[in-house]
Order: structure tokens, then sequence, then C-alpha cells
């Protein structure tokens, strides 16, 4: 009964742990998806004067690969003033959904700041 008891204790403190680990996982995992898109976005900005859309970037052959796209959507938002911008956005679904937001823009400023290490 002992010996029961110690393992539901060591459980308790070590899942919420292990659930942390995974998120923190599949959000480094994004981020790096996030970054790689605005190389893109450079690339195509040196090309064509202006940044892509979600649909000029799809079209070109870009789909988030399937580690990403299972706990992620994407936007990207182009800005329409005299300075060509941009702003990609991932939103967390399913397990995920509980992290929050991540957005980087064309300025390389990154948010929420504290889950950007």
């Amino acid at each position: 009964m002992i010996t029961v008891a110690i393992i539901a204790i060591l459980a308790a403190v070590a899942l919420p742990n292990y659930q942390q680990y995974v998120i923190r996982g599949k959000r480094a995992a994004a981020q790096a998806e996030m970054m790689d898109i605005a190389n893109r976005q450079q690339q195509f900005l040196l090309a064509n004067r202006a940044y892509a859309s979600k649909a000029s970037l799809e079209a070109s052959g870009y789909a988030l690969p399937t580690e990403v796209s299972t706990n992620y959507s994407y936007t990207i938002t182009v800005g329409t003033g005299a300075v060509p911008s941009f702003t990609i956005t991932f939103t967390p679904t399913g397990g995920q959904a509980s992290d929050g937001a991540l957005t980087l823009n064309s300025e390389g400023v990154k948010t929420p700041a504290g889950k950007w290490k």
C-alpha cells in the first residue's frame, strides 16, 4: 500500500511537468517554422518587392510540416502601407491550445516575449 501511495505521489508531480515539457517542445517546433516563413518572406520581398500572403506562399508550394500543423494553424497579415510589412500568427489548437498564440513580424518582434527564449 505504501508503494502504491509513493508511486501515486510521484506520478502526480511528474505528469504535469512532462505535459509542460511536451507543450514547450511543440512550441519550439512552431517557432522554428515561423522563422522559416520569415526567411521565405525576405526572399519573396527581394524577388517581388512585396511580402507574400498566405495564399501566395502556399501557391509556391509551401505547407506546414505535419508535426506543426497538427498543433497550430497560422495566418500571415501583409501590411498595405508604403513600407512593406508582415505579421505571422500561429494559433495553437487541440492539446496545445492552453499555450497561447505566437506572433512574429517583419521587424523581428516576437510576442509574447516570455515564450521566445
